[in-house]
């Protein structure tokens, strides 16, 4: 699987770095790029997992027994191995894939989960510490293949929250199909523009508050 500090090479992050410097250059913005291998642990998707991969093993055996008695397949010895087997089959595979996980888990608990890692994360990168409340947070979630963008106080005020949805979808498109690098440049300069649109244009006596180089958080789960 692919970990979060490897889903960008070390070309990537001067590249996505230089993106933030010139997006900052034409606005108050301090933007902050934080790419998480993931949200959250899910343990509930294995489980899931695990009674599907039961339930999958006794129809088979069933349609074995029912085939022909094979082996013995209507005893309860054989019920409780494939049960057994078929649990631990689909544990197994659903704590290692995350497409699999992806797929057992509902959509409101994955954005949920999200949309409380990044919000964290503006805490812990400390996105809040600007002289204008001006901290832009582009959180990237890898396995949940979703985004988020959070703004500060002093630009959440200027820039409506549905001008960020079309930098949300153009990020989330591009880990999709396997160009995060390039489809976050964009989406980074995109940011540059809705804020020097507002009206947020950079100042002289301005200065670089927050570290411009991607945070990269945590190397244990795939994407």
């Amino acid at each position: 699987m692919t970990r979060a500090p490897s889903l960008f090479s070390d070309s990537d992050l001067g590249r996505i770095e230089a993106a933030v410097r010139d997006a900052e250059a034409r606005s108050r913005g301090e933007i902050v790029v934080v790419a998480a291998p993931a949200s959250g642990d899910y343990p509930g998707a294995a489980w899931t997992g695990a009674c599907l991969g039961s339930l999958a093993a006794l129809l088979a055996l069933v349609l074995v027994h029912w085939l022909g008695d094979l082996w013995g397949a209507g005893s309860p010895f054989w019920a409780l191995l494939a049960a057994l087997g078929g649990a631990g089959a689909g544990y197994l595979a659903a704590g290692s894939s995350a497409a699999l996980k992806r797929l057992l888990l509902p959509d409101p608990v994955l954005a949920r989960q999200v949309d409380l890692a990044a919000r964290a994360a503006f805490v812990d990168h400390e996105v809040f510490a600007t002289r204008d409340r001006s901290g832009v947070l582009l959180y990237l979630s890898l396995l949940e293949h979703r985004v988020v963008v959070l703004a500060d106080s002093g630009i959440e005020a200027s820039v409506h929250p549905g001008e960020w949805d079309e930098i949300v979808a153009g990020i989330v498109r591009g880990i999709r199909e396997g160009r995060a690098a390039e489809a976050l440049i964009a989406a980074i300069g995109r940011c540059g523009e809705i804020l020097d649109r507002r009206g947020l244009e950079r100042r002289a006596e301005d200065a670089d508050e927050l570290a411009n180089r991607p945070r990269l958080d945590g190397e244990g789960e795939g994407c």
